[in-house]
């Protein structure tokens, strides 16, 4: 490989940017130095490309590719120390060797604390040296890069809200906002209550180009009608009685991700400041004389149907297709019984104090727990297991562990059983019985009402000689 003109600027700039072998940029007033230095690195495959002077080097020092710069310390007049603070300043990730004729040991100390990585002192008799130290000054360079790497995957997982679930109705969520992450679009969430709404919106943010910036959400539903206009697009101190001035919630959110929960609550008036807002980019605070630009993503929820309340003339048709660019559902826990396991282990995982004794938790509760319906979602079966964790006294929870409201006993009265013998058993067969006669014979549903898993139901029944109801109301039929 020739070694290239010592004044390399237009050499330079004609480079291809297809060249991936290993930048190294050479900078010495020496012409036969900077040469014999070109070709012992050309041998080894890198890019060498050589700089006379300072002011040669200018266009090299932005170039991405820019990996090692072998730097004298004196340039002529100039100090490569000056130079060398610089490259560090500037592209920290550049690792520089220092090169001197005039070697001390004050010097080398000096050039390693601003940053150089190693320090030669010339005449350079064994090139072995120079190819080795470079090659340690790569190694060390892609030793940092990854390290960073990782430190920013982990940073992404910590900051990235977990989804749990592996239903295929979370599988195409997740994939949802996988797709996202290079998309600026608004998003229109849509689930009941405690589904995780804000969590969703939590993830498409931190995967988002906007992650740098503030997530900032908004419960529109608990904002009176009074204020939210203000808390919105904020005030000037002095628009109204005792106001004080607010930069609101709109310019809080200004290169991160505004989430407006429950955007079915907005008033109509409210919502069509919010569709200027949207469309030209800019709020007017109240009492302001001007407008201000925003720069935002508004992600918005709700559990209403959007839709319909257009139809009836409550929720603006414009500012809905505004919002419902990008449409996002979330399913219900009854539509996804499979990831109920899953999520009681999470929660376990989650609430589990030190102190705490429970290691599990009994296949019974487990299966009463997936076999509810959950109408208040993932955040009424995390309290269960919050509530649940607090109280058990084994480590493991049982049936009897859970909340009263979970385990769903239906005692038999005292008029049912008045002429029963006194005896444990006597009582059970009472209570499968008229489990599943309030039940059609349906073995599920009797056990739920029970608080005990179907399994457990099961043995009960072949205990008692008893029998669900094949396909039909009635009471529970003698096994034959």
């Amino acid at each position: 490989m020739a070694a290239p003109d010592p004044s390399p600027r237009g050499a330079w700039q004609a480079r291809t940017a297809a060249d991936s072998a290993p930048f190294v940029l050479l900078v010495d007033d020496e012409p036969m130095l900077l040469r014999s230095l070109g070709r012992i690195l050309g041998e080894c495959g890198y890019r060498a490309e050589l700089a006379a002077s300072p002011e040669a080097v200018e266009p090299m020092l932005s170039d991405p590719g820019l990996a090692v710069v072998l730097l004298d310390v004196l340039l002529g007049r100039t100090s490569g120390i000056e130079l060398l603070e610089r490259i560090k300043r500037e592209r920290p990730e550049v690792e520089v060797i220092m090169m001197t004729g005039h070697a001390s040991i004050e010097s080398a100390v000096g050039c390693i604390r601003r940053g150089a990585f190693d320090y030669l002192a010339k005449p350079f008799d064994d090139p072995h040296r120079i190819r080795n130290t470079v090659g340690k000054a790569l190694e060390r360079r892609e030793l940092v890069r990854r390290n960073r790497e990782l430190e920013k995957e982990l940073l992404d997982r910590s900051s990235t809200p977990e989804l749990v679930g592996n239903a295929p109705k979370m599988r195409t969520l997740v994939r949802t906002i996988h797709s996202l992450r290079h998309n600026e679009s608004h998003v229109l969430i849509h689930g009941e209550s405690g589904t995780g709404k804000e969590l969703v919106a939590r993830a498409i943010h931190a995967s988002s180009p906007r992650s740098g910036g503030d997530f900032v959400p908004v419960d529109c539903g608990a904002l009176p009608e009074t204020i939210i206009e203000s808390e919105l697009f904020g005030h000037e101190k002095g628009a109204f009685t005792g106001a004080i001035g607010s930069p609101g919630l709109f310019r809080m959110a200004d290169r991160g991700t505004l989430f407006l929960d429950e955007i079915g609550e907005v008033p109509l008036n409210v919502q069509a400041r919010l569709l200027r807002a949207l469309q030209n980019k800019e709020i007017r605070p109240v009492g302001a004389a001007a407008p201000i630009a925003v720069d935002l993503r508004v992600v918005s929820a709700t559990h209403r149907d959007l839709a319909g309340m257009v139809s009836l003339g409550s929720f603006r048709a414009d500012l809905f297709y505004r919002l419902n660019v990008v449409r996002v559902e979330i399913p219900p826990l009854r539509e996804r019984r499979d990831d109920i396991p899953l999520l009681v282990h999470h929660f376990l995982d989650k609430h589990r104090t030190e102190n705490s004794r429970v290691e599990g938790i009994d296949d019974s509760a487990l299966e009463v727990l997936v076999e509810s319906d959950w109408p208040g979602n993932v955040r009424e079966l995390e309290n269960v297991m919050e509530s649940a964790l607090a109280l058990a006294p084994g480590p493991r929870l049982r049936v009897a562990d859970l909340p009263p409201t979970r385990r769903r006993p239906n005692h038999v009265s005292a008029a049912a059983c008045a002429d029963l013998p006194l005896s444990l058993d006597a009582y059970e067969r009472c209570a499968l019985e008229r489990a599943l006669a309030e039940s059609a014979g349906d073995a599920t549903a009797a056990a739920r009402r029970l608080g005990i898993g179907r399994s457990t139901f099961y043995r009960k029944l072949a205990k008692h000689a008893l029998a669900s109801g094949e396909g039909g109301g009635g009471p529970a039929k003698p096994i034959r």
